[in-house]
C-alpha cells in the first residue's frame, strides 16, 4: 500500500480559503514576515483537513489543517512508519534545499534518506509543522472562521494537543502503528508524549535533549523570551497582522536570550573570545562598534524574523512549558511507568537548558529503555549539529 493523500474541497467561508488535492489554493491576504501564507509557494509541503480540534484545557480550534512532508513508502500494513518532530523554531522540512516555499535548507540533514540513518528504502518517514506553527498548520497567523488572523485569539494549547493533531494527520495517512517517533528538545517532548499517551500504538520512542517536563530553570529562561516580544510596541497585543509592521525587535530579543542557552560558554568564549566585529570597534567613542559575539547574536536573530511569526513564538513556547506527562496521571513515574515502547533516551554532555540529570530520571523510570549520550562542545543544539553521533544512535534504535 503506498501514501494515499486526503482530496477534499470545503465550502468557502469569507475570508477562507478552499482547499483542492490537499493544497490550498486561493491566496489570503499576506501580512506577516516570516510566517508561510496560503498563496506562497507550497515547496515539498502537502496539507491535510483533519477537522476540529477539542483542546486539553477546554474549548476547539475549527478547520486545522497540517502541513507535512514524507520520504519514502508507507508498506500494506502501515506499520513502518517514523515519525520525526522538530524543535520550537523547526518545521516539517527535515531534509532537503532550501528554495521557493523553504526558507532554510532541511534542519537534520543527513539523516533521511536511502541508506542513511533512517533508510527511507525501509521506513515511511513523517514530519509535520506542529500545531500553532507558522508554516502551513493551523497556527496564529492563519485565518479563524471570520477569515481574520487567528493573533491574539488563538487558545493556549498543549504539548498533548499537539501530539494528538499529529494522531490524526497519520490516521488519515493510513498508518496504523509508528515504528518510531523521533525528537529532540520541543520534539523530544513530543516524542515522549506520544509514548505515553498512545502506549498500544508506538514501538519506539528515540528522545534526544529532552524532558518529562518542563523544569522551573526552562520556564524561566522562557519568561524573559516572551515578555520580549508581548513588551515590543509594535506586537499591538498579538493583533499585529496587517498594520505593516511586526513585533520582529522583540522575537529577535527573545532569539538571542534563547541562543545563549542552546550554546556553552566555553564554545562562545573559544569561538569569539573578546575580538570585535570585523570593522568595527566597541570601543570607540559615539555609535560604538559590536564584539564578535554580539554580532553572532544579531546574525541569527535576523535570520528568525525572516522565517518566524512572533505569535507562533509566543504560543509554541507556553506549550513547552505546559509539558508534564504526569499531569493528571498520577505523577511522572506512574505515566512513563505506562510506555511499552523501546525508548532511547539521548542528552548532550554540554546541555545547560537539559541537563543530562533529566535524561537519567527519565531512563530511570522507563519500563524498557537504552540511555544514550552525545559529547559535544556546542551544548543544547548538539543534537543537531552531531550528526554522526545522533546518525549512529538513530540506527542502532531502529536497528
Amino acid at each position: 500500500m503506498t501514501e494515499s493523500h486526503h482530496t477534499s474541497t470545503r465550502r468557502v467561508r469569507p475570508g477562507r480559503e478552499t482547499v483542492r488535492n490537499g493544497f490550498p489554493a486561493a491566496p489570503v491576504r499576506r501580512t506577516v514576515v516570516g510566517a508561510w501564507r496560503v498563496g506562497d509557494p507550497v515547496g515539498s509541503r502537502r496539507f491535510a483537513e483533519i477537522g476540529d480540534v477539542h483542546l486539553e484545557r477546554g474549548g476547539r480550534i475549527p478547520d486545522v489543517t497540517v502541513a507535512y512532508e514524507t520520504w519514502g513508502t508507507l508498506n500494506s500494513a502501515g506499520d513502518n512508519v517514523v515519525l520525526i518532530e522538530h524543535a520550537l523554531t523547526g518545521d516539517s522540512h527535515v531534509e532537503g534545499e532550501a528554495g521557493d516555499g523553504h526558507a532554510s535548507p532541511g534542519w537534520w540533514p543527513g539523516l533521511v534518506g536511502p541508506g542513511r540513518p533512517i533508510d527511507t528504502d525501509v521506513w515511511f518517514v513523517v514530519a509535520a509543522n506542529v500545531l500553532g506553527g507558522c508554516q502551513g498548520t493551523t497556527g496564529p497567523s492563519s485565518a479563524a472562521p471570520d477569515g481574520r488572523e487567528w493573533g491574539s485569539r488563538f487558545p493556549y494549547i498543549t504539548i498533548r494537543d499537539q501530539v494528538e493533531v499529529e494522531a490524526r494527520l497519520l490516521d488519515q495517512l493510513g498508518a496504523t502503528r509508528v515504528a518510531a517517533v523521533v525528537g529532540g528538545s520541543m520534539g523530544g517532548m513530543r516524542a515522549i508524549e506520544w509514548a505515553v499517551s498512545h502506549p498500544e500504538r508506538v514501538d519506539r520512542s528515540i528522545v534526544l535533549a529532552s524532558t518529562a517536563y518542563a523544569t522551573a530553570d526552562q520556564i524561566a529562561w522562557c519568561q524573559p523570551q516572551l515578555l520580549a516580544i508581548r513588551q515590543d510596541p509594535h506586537f499591538a497585543g498579538g493583533d499585529y497582522y496587517g498594520r505593516g509592521r511586526s513585533p520582529e525587535a522583540g522575537l529577535g530579543l527573545a532569539r538571542r536570550i534563547a541562543h545563549i542557552t542552546y550554546r556553552t560558554g566555553v564554545e562562545l568564549d573559544d569561538r569569539f573570545g573578546r575580538a570585535s566585529q570585523l570593522g568595527e570597534d566597541p570601543l570607540r567613542s559615539g555609535e560604538r562598534g559590536r564584539f564578535a559575539v554580539e554580532s553572532y547574536l544579531d546574525h541569527h536573530a535576523g535570520k528568525l524574523a525572516r522565517r518566524f511569526d512572533a505569535n507562533s513564538y509566543l504560543v509554541l513556547t507556553d506549550a513547552m512549558n505546559s509539558h508534564d506527562v504526569g499531569r493528571g496521571r498520577g505523577g511522572i513515574a506512574a505515566a512513563l511507568a505506562r510506555v511499552t515502547a523501546e525508548c532511547t533516551i539521548v542528552s548532550v554532555d554540554s546541555d545547560r537548558l537539559y541537563p543530562p540529570s533529566l535524561s537519567d530520571e527519565m531512563h530511570e523510570l522507563l519500563p524498557r529503555s537504552v540511555r544514550a549520550r552525545i559529547t559535544s562542545r556546542y551544548g543544547h543544539d548538539g543534537f543537531l549539529i552531531e550528526a554522526e553521533q545522533v546518525g549512529r544512535i538513530i540506527r542502532s534504535a531502529l536497528a
